[in-house]
């Protein structure tokens, strides 16, 4: 063990900086050859009543600075509390943006597990449930409120109706029309179009460089629709495909204007929004419900709602109500304030692959040789777009 640092040491590095540096297996030798940044006393510098300082000349010394910085590195000193919680503020985002995926994909099986009763009927249902749920939470929680204006309401309930109650429809609608891999797949362009909405925002990347994912994105959605033998995708296809795309394009709207309410909301507390939002989705539903009735949209009237016909409907209903109404939107609220945006929508990509294989399973078959090298290319062409916008070149930082 080498000698603290005298006085006379102080303008000048130690004699064998060089070798601790290049040492990994001894913290403490390190501890007491090179310069101290934090100015704290070691334990081998307490005992011998003196401890290291920056030397005088240290910011014209670049060699010195070097070393110091692989000494912070190496020593972690100071940083493993700050890396520890960021290591589970992490872990945490992810587990909550898988489940959030997981549970949205069940509504890709809703039609094909309620009986004879309409998607309508479900959703009147399920909103409702979901809404008088969290209207109950947010009474509970009256106290928390009083700070939230006429706007918070507002965004917030229009954030249920286009995010939860219009993104369902058309996303079941496009499930019943296009078959079990079509929607999936097209909602996994989520990803994809968020970070093109972004660059059109803000230009932060060249166009040329999506080519690539693009392309492979184009070959995977060709891959899917081409027909093989008995299979088809479903009764209409192409209508399917419409739902599709304006349910990707309605949760592209929600997911950009949930982000920036939240940015422009630090404070806001995950479970007041979510409920919130659960409540705008329940009244935009019962808004809906005499117009949907007038339509001939409702089968509750003539099959009734006794327990023997209605079991799979108030199943389903309550369950989705708690998981992924409730659960979903707590869950990617939680996700949202923990995960950077790159890596939040790649794991959106998920809800596609489980939305695949629950659509595969309640129609009981594999998926063809076509479908599913069309969904691994899809994926490829989402995960390679994502990676282009995570290695843009960012402006470094400034200090003053």
């Amino acid at each position: 063990m080498s000698a603290p640092l005298s006085g006379r040491d102080e303008g000048k590095p130690a004699h064998n900086s060089r070798h601790a540096c290049r040492s990994h297996g001894n913290i403490r030798h390190r501890e007491n050859t090179l310069p101290n940044p934090t100015g704290r006393r070691f334990p081998d510098a307490t005992r011998s009543g003196t401890s290291a300082h920056w030397p005088s000349d240290w910011r014209q010394n670049s060699r010195l600075r070097v070393r110091t910085r692989l000494w912070l590195d190496s020593s972690g000193l100071g940083l493993e509390r700050r890396g520890s919680a960021l290591t589970r503020s992490l872990l945490v985002g992810i587990c909550a943006a898988l489940a959030a995926a997981f549970v949205w994909s069940l509504n890709f099986i809703v039609p094909f597990v309620i009986g004879p009763y309409s998607i309508f009927d479900f959703a009147l249902m399920r909103f409702v449930a979901a809404g008088l749920m969290c209207a109950a939470f947010v009474v509970s929680r009256r106290h928390s409120m009083t700070s939230l204006t006429l706007q918070d309401w507002l965004i917030a309930f229009w954030l249920g109706v286009i995010g939860c109650l219009a993104y369902f429809f058309t996303l079941v609608g496009a499930a019943i029309l296009a078959g079990p891999v079509i929607p999936p797949a097209i909602i996994g362009l989520v990803p994809v179009v968020l970070a093109i909405a972004g660059n059109v925002r803000q230009r932060i990347l060249p166009w040329r460089t999506l080519t690539i994912p693009l392309g492979l994105v184009t070959v995977g959605l060709l891959l899917i629709h081409w027909p093989v033998g008995d299979v088809r995708p479903g009764p209409a296809p192409l209508e399917g495909v419409v739902l599709a795309i304006a349910a990707v394009g309605l949760w592209t709207w929600f997911g950009l204007l949930n982000q920036s309410a939240l940015t422009k909301r630090p404070a806001m507390n995950a479970g007041i929004w979510t409920a919130l939002m659960m409540v705008g989705a329940g009244l935009g539903m019962l808004a809906f419900a005499p117009i949907a009735y007038k339509m001939g949209l409702f089968r509750m009237a003539q099959l009734g709602l006794s327990w023997r016909v209605a079991a799979p409907l108030y199943t389903w209903s309550i369950a989705l109500a708690l998981s992924a109404s409730i659960g979903g939107a707590l869950a990617w609220t939680i996700a949202a304030r923990r995960l950077p945006v790159s890596l939040a929508a790649q794991l959106v990509v998920m809800e596609a692959v489980f939305g695949t294989v629950l659509g595969l399973a309640v129609h009981k078959r594999w998926p063809t040789f076509l479908e599913a090298a069309g969904m691994a290319v899809l994926i490829a062409g989402v995960v390679a777009a994502i990676r282009v916008f995570e290695s843009r070149p960012r402006p470094l930082a400034t200090t003053a």
